[in-house]
């Protein structure tokens, strides 16, 4: 399972590029749009902390096919590194998958609702595929159910398309996608943080540094090998 970042904060990414195991960052544009800067300037700052290696997902504002593979040519060519093209799974955007994967440009069919739309998409070629969890769960569908549906299609039908879950509230619902068959996820950076938080461990790290101190003081763990 790898994990993403679903932001476009610099600040943030930056922090968890650090400190967590960050497969890359996922970008859409609500998100953009939300940080107020020129949206090629800030693809550009993001890719700066992430570096060349890490995939970067951005997402074409085109609604057919020709302008579609223009918009995400263009991307290719001022973003630079692996920049992974996201498009909605609409008709016109199954048409640019197929003829962006023809073209060897690594595509993401996003706005997934049903397991069909992400069985079509792969079919068309997309590298990865975006079901939309907690969207789901809005409309009272079962967004965790639809992840594994997703999953057993693929494997019934040997897809080498990449189940990559979006869209979660909480902790709970990445947990779930992830033993659901989701390959990998992106994460806001407020619940990557709760991923590894649990109250236990900091009071189990709190009682540990006051045994030593008891015995020890100060003295750090590395002057006892003097």
């Amino acid at each position: 399972m790898r994990l993403y970042i679903d932001s476009a904060n610099l600040d943030q990414i930056e922090r968890m590029n650090e400190y967590y195991p960050i497969a890359g960052v996922t970008t859409n544009p609500s998100i953009l749009v939300k940080e107020k800067n020129h949206y090629i300037q800030a693809l550009q700052d993001i890719r700066k902390i992430i570096g060349e290696e890490k995939e970067l997902f951005i997402q074409v504002i085109a609604d057919n096919a020709s302008e579609i593979v223009k918009e995400a040519e263009y991307f290719q060519t001022m973003i630079p590194g692996k920049t992974i093209i996201k498009i909605p799974v609409t008709e016109e955007g199954i048409k640019a998958i197929k003829t962006l994967t023809a073209k060897n440009v690594p595509t993401l069919a996003t706005t997934i609702y049903t397991p069909f739309q992400a069985l079509i998409a792969a079919k068309a070629g997309a590298k990865y595929v975006a079901p939309y969890v907690n969207r789901i769960d809005d409309l009272s569908g079962d967004g965790i159910r639809v992840v594994s549906e997703i999953a057993t299609l693929f494997t019934i039908h040997k897809m080498s398309t990449e189940l990559l879950a979006a869209s979660f509230k909480n902790v709970q619902q990445v947990y779930e996608a992830c033993l659901s068959g989701a390959h990998t996820i992106t994460v806001a950076p407020e619940i990557i943080e709760k991923l590894i938080d649990f109250p236990a461990t900091a009071r189990d790290v709190k009682v540990f540094q006051s045994q030593w101190k008891e015995t020890y003081g100060n003295e750090a763990g590395n002057l006892l090998l003097k």
